[in-house]
């Protein structure tokens, strides 16, 4: 096998968010029978069950009878929409945001992080990333050559942080590092980062002149009246050094418009800018008006939306509270629970294959975010409230046919 094939062959997409059905489920061997009910793919979001910011259709059409001068925008987006979002976004994190010079507009946030990283990371580079974290992360350093510096996050010791070893990060500085990567609220366990800890992360990346990329994508689903604290707010860290990542994919359900936003350093957004036109040119013109309902939403429907999800959410917690074995942290922002697992008899590659053939339940096995996490599953529960809640009480039920 080449380093070429070695390389893709760490991108394996058949546990990936919505590529179930690349799983090879022949060797699974099915106890008892087929438990029915609706099925639930909680890898993903539902939009069907969260419908997407009101009036986004209308903006996406306009753009469409714009023509030409929305279809082919300047590489970083357009400029009229770039200044309608960077005003939103100033306010909403309490830092400077410039349309001309720092943010770009990408397709979805996948694409944002794909050119953050591809423009901040060369071949041996040391690359600190939080434990457990999004499951792209880790591939993205190895994609691009990187050495992957893991940073521990011990999200059941503590409710009232998020957990991570700052004086595990502050050894990866001093160790090499220059970029670190973490994403806030954390996916996949949905847990926010307090206001000392981001002070200190500042500190650290100013102390040692690292870069930080910071993806904030479910910023704006906090709950419990939880405060959030954005990096870029800190002023501490050179504003040189930070990237952060947003966008309207998650919270908002417009996933399927594939709209995604970085702004901070730049330097970096000059970078993205430069790789994003030979990968993909531009974000997708017509996408783009859509933006114009972001941050923009009728009065109350985010105070609505975040209220729906927080009561899913409390009604799932309760369900694995009351059943033996399980161990889950609650969520404090975004849709994401991140269970630990009863001792099985089996892996949980194979419970996840196990529960989409025997319950129509499809989750993420925890492995996608750690190689240490074989005995957790994620689930996103923006779901039909209904069918959420049921769908969990069919995977306590599969555990019982799999105990050790």
């Amino acid at each position: 096998m080449g380093l070429l094939d070695e390389k893709f062959l760490k991108l394996g997409a058949e546990y990936a968010p919505g590529q179930e059905v690349r799983q090879d489920t022949n060797e699974v061997q099915l106890r008892g029978e087929i438990i029915a009910g609706t099925p639930v793919d909680f890898s993903h979001g539902d939009v069907d069950a969260f419908e997407p910011i009101p009036g986004s259709l209308d903006q996406f059409i306009e753009g469409v009878h714009i023509g030409g001068k929305q279809a082919y925008t300047e590489y970083r987006g357009s400029h009229s929409i770039r200044e309608n979002i960077a005003h939103k976004l100033a306010t909403f994190t309490d830092s400077t945001v410039h349309a001309e010079r720092n943010l770009i507009i990408t397709p979805g946030t996948q694409g944002a992080l794909f050119l953050a990283m591809g423009s901040t990371v060369a071949r041996g580079d040391k690359v600190a990333i939080v434990v457990p974290d999004y499951f792209a992360n880790r591939k993205l350093v190895e994609f691009f050559d990187g050495e992957i510096v893991p940073i521990q996050m011990d999200y059941y010791s503590t409710d009232t942080c998020a957990g991570i070893d700052l004086t595990q990060l502050e050894d990866a500085f001093k160790a090499g590092v220059k970029l670190f990567l973490f994403s806030n609220p954390n996916n996949p366990t949905g847990v926010i980062y307090s206001p000392a800890e981001i002070r200190v992360i500042a500190e650290l990346a100013q102390k040692y002149g690292a870069t930080v990329i910071v993806d904030e994508l479910y910023s704006r689903q906090i709950f419990d009246e939880r405060i959030y604290t954005h990096l870029c707010a800190q002023h501490i860290v050179d504003p040189e050094n930070v990237i952060t990542i947003i966008g309207p994919s998650k919270t908002e359900s417009l996933s399927g418009y594939r709209l995604g936003v970085a702004f901070g350093s730049a330097k970096i957004i000059e970078r993205m800018e430069k790789l994003q036109a030979i990968v993909s040119l531009r974000a997708g013109g017509y996408s783009q008006a859509v933006l114009k309902s972001w941050f923009s939403e009728p009065e109350g429907w985010m105070a609505e939306r975040i209220a729906q999800h927080q009561a899913i959410r409390d009604d799932l917690m309760a369900k694995l509270h009351a059943a033996e074995g399980f161990k889950v942290r609650a969520t404090e922002a975004g849709s994401y629970l991140f269970p630990r697992l009863p001792q099985l008899d089996v892996t949980v590659n194979d419970f996840v294959k196990i529960l989409r053939l025997q319950a129509a339940v499809t989750v993420t096995p925890g492995t996608e975010f750690g190689p240490q996490y074989t005995d957790s599953f994620r689930i996103n529960f923006s779901q039909d409230h209904r069918a959420a809640v049921e769908a969990i009480e069919r995977i306590i039920k599969v555990v019982e046919g799999y105990r050790k």
